[in-house]
């Protein structure tokens, strides 16, 4: 259960707003009885009477207080529904008894049965949400009665209060025409009841695709780039940017893994990403991709990818090291083409470009315990970023020697 309101692009979409839960529990629940008291007592004592005096304004604010209590409990996962639908009728019993009086506070029939719905609803409400299958859909089903025969107790009341004369249920049903609401407001809750059931668990549903659906998708895209395409759909499309690629692989891995189990290698790289994804865990990257030992990051400065190569290095190397291995890395910059690639039936998130080619060349060519850095990279950040003199390698595919300097890893 989640217990913090997430407030990343992606949760917004999925989870909606705190103001929108607001509006929801307002209109769908906590308004209801407060709106039918409104127009019972106003019609009883005149409209223009009945706006001069407090009631109707403390009994609205009572329940923008329930709304706003409600919500507020369903958004960070720890919605409290028997509690907070006792709220509204707290705080307008609070105001409203001491102006009207004890004796005039409860002999208004009206006062009396706010509090027993509010009880009903908060009751079934809270059933619904604890209560196993069935019978948490039976509290469903009974807490829609409830609701839609607001309409008709408030109705029975007017009708009782504007005759002046009491409660009578039997006198009350004498009258065809109060049957015909009874019988129609019994089956309209049944009716919408089922309805919620089906509505509730096909949301369930949807919740727990989208959760499977966002979890692969991160997979794939990382947290950032999945957020950025839910927020803008331009977002993947191909693009000339100017990136900080960084690669890191384990020096000695194919000889390694000849003398093990695949399953045992298969554990150890996924110990490996593990760590790799710990020592990234809060540094501004863009995108991580896996090939076989290899780990790829890209970043969008050199200063973030330095910051990720000393981490990666500090979280994985030590454990490579009681293995026997050791890894080696390389960091580039430089402009690239970075968006899905692929068919139309299958794509991938993708950077394409020299400025790859050159990173991985860099790491290829990094002895064991080493991150070479080029100059693109160093002339960007201070001297104690790397060490010595820039020199020379021979790479794989290059017509010129790439000018590179160690990182200092401390």
């Amino acid at each position: 259960m989640t217990t913090i309101a997430d407030t990343t692009p992606l949760e917004t979409i999925l989870r909606g707003t705190r103001g929108g839960g607001f509006f929801r529990e307002l209109f769908t629940n906590s308004i209801h009885f407060p709106l039918a008291n409104i127009f019972l007592e106003m019609l009883l004592s005149g409209p223009l009477g009945y706006l001069e005096e407090p009631d109707p304004y403390v009994i609205l604010g009572a329940c923008l207080v329930q709304a706003w209590f409600l919500s507020g409990r369903a958004f960070i996962g720890r919605p409290a529904p028997f509690v907070g639908n006792l709220l509204g009728p707290l705080l307008y019993t609070l105001v409203e008894w001491p102006l009207e009086g004890t004796s005039g506070f409860w002999q208004a029939p009206n006062h009396v049965v706010y509090w027993v719905f509010a009880l009903l609803v908060g009751g079934f409400q809270s059933g619904g949400l604890h209560l196993p299958r069935p019978w948490g859909s039976l509290s469903v089903l009974l807490e829609n009665l409830v609701r839609t025969n607001i309409l008709l107790v408030t109705y029975a009341l007017f009708d009782a209060l504007e005759q002046a004369r009491g409660l009578n249920l039997s006198f009350f049903l004498e009258d065809k025409t109060h049957i015909f609401i009874l019988l129609v407001l019994l089956f309209l809750g049944l009716v919408v009841g089922f309805a919620n059931i089906l509505a509730q668990r096909y949301l369930e549903t949807l919740q727990r695709v989208s959760q499977q659906l966002r979890r692969y998708s991160e997979w794939l895209l990382g947290p950032r780039l999945l957020a950025g395409a839910m927020a803008e759909t331009g977002q993947l499309e191909l693009t000339r940017r100017d990136r900080t690629i960084l690669f890191m692989d384990i020096r000695g891995f194919t000889a390694w893994s000849e003398q093990r189990g695949p399953e045992e290698v298969v554990a150890m790289l996924n110990a490996y990403f593990a760590l790799g994804a710990q020592a990234l865990a809060g540094i501004d990257t863009i995108k991580v991709k896996h090939t076989a030992d290899e780990i790829m990051v890209v970043l969008p400065t050199p200063r973030d990818g330095v910051i990720a190569a000393r981490s990666l290095a500090a979280r994985i190397w030590p454990r490579l090291h009681d293995l026997g291995l050791l890894a080696g890395g390389g960091l580039h910059r430089g402009e690239v083409v970075e968006g899905l690639i692929g068919s139309d039936a299958v794509k991938a998130y993708d950077v394409i470009g020299d400025t790859v080619n050159t990173a991985k060349r860099l790491c290829d060519n990094a002895p064991g315990g080493v991150i070479l850095v080029s100059e693109a990279v160093a002339g960007e950040l201070p001297a104690a970023v790397a060490s010595g003199e820039a020199m020379p390698i021979h790479a794989k595919g290059k017509s010129q020697p790439l000018m590179v300097r160690p990182l200092l890893l401390v």
